[in-house]
């Protein structure tokens, strides 16, 4: 059995928690990383995940926005957050996840949306956006005491063009905008990380991993954006052996807008 790790912007774990109980219970990945639970340390739902076979569970939250979970079946260790832009907002968990094969070192990221207007002059929202990002290049590829390195979550930036609906039409929408797709990929490129999903699935197929609640007919319109990413440093490549974007999960009951991704690793390959 591969290795796998899901990523899931949850938009309330609370409010959502029967349906991240459903597909814990249906995939079973070896670590889920949750963002966007809007929920106090205090009041995680704790023991639903431990009643689901998930013993380590480690959390950063605030009441009412923001806030990041990495959930797991293995131990982790080293666990730290970094306090971006010092706003004093729950976006960033790293931790080492130890597994019989391997340790891998996972950043689980909630990056900010930035607003509506793109323009940092005018928008606070978007200029912390850009300065987030920047503050992002200080996180590299390099595992450290680990084995390997994961950065997973809700990136809120759609850097191909197809990754999302149309191109020409949101080249102006916050998520698509020149800036922030050129950024995303710089900091990318230059702390050496490698998009997995992209391994996985080429560059000339649309990905979507979330549609917006105000569409109508989400499925059908399909007018959707691939916010959520899984990065790897370059070991992890030749170890990925599948990628799921669970669409479905989009039209379950009380959805998320995004939907979750799991990615699959064969460390028992790896010799």
């Amino acid at each position: 059995m591969p290795f796998t790790v899901a990523t899931w912007n949850i938009n309330s774990v609370r409010l959502r928690l029967p349906i991240v109980q459903s597909f814990l219970q249906r995939w079973q990945p070896d670590v889920l990383c949750l963002q966007e639970t809007k929920c106090p340390n205090d009041a995680f739902p704790m023991a639903a995940f431990h009643d689901l076979g998930y013993g380590h569970v480690e959390i950063h939250g605030q009441k009412g926005y923001h806030g990041v979970a990495t959930i797991s079946k293995h131990p982790l260790e080293e666990i730290e957050s970094r306090d971006f832009c010092a706003m004093g907002d729950t976006r960033h968990l790293d931790s080492i996840v130890r597994t019989p094969d391997r340790a891998v070192r996972i950043h689980n990221f909630y990056v900010p949306a930035g607003g509506d207007e793109p323009d940092p002059e005018k928008n606070p929202k978007f200029r912390h956006k850009l300065d987030f990002l920047d503050e992002m290049r200080a996180i590299s590829a390099d595992p450290g005491k680990a084995d390997s390195a994961l950065l997973v979550g809700d990136l809120n930036i759609a850097p191909l063009e197809t990754d999302v609906w149309s191109h020409k039409q949101l080249l102006r929408v916050v998520s698509h905008t020149p800036v922030e797709t050129e950024t995303l990929e710089d900091l990318r490129t230059a702390g050496g990380w490698s998009d997995l999903m992209r391994v996985a699935i080429p560059p000339e197929e649309k990905i979507f991993t979330w549609w917006s609640y105000r569409a109508r007919e989400w499925d059908i319109s399909d007018r959707g954006r691939r916010l959520d990413h899984i990065w790897g440093s370059p070991d992890l490549e030749p170890l990925l052996s599948d990628l799921t974007v669970v669409r479905e999960a989009r039209g379950w009951e009380k959805p998320s807008d995004h939907v979750p991704v799991i990615a699959g690793f064969a460390f028992n390959d790896a010799g």
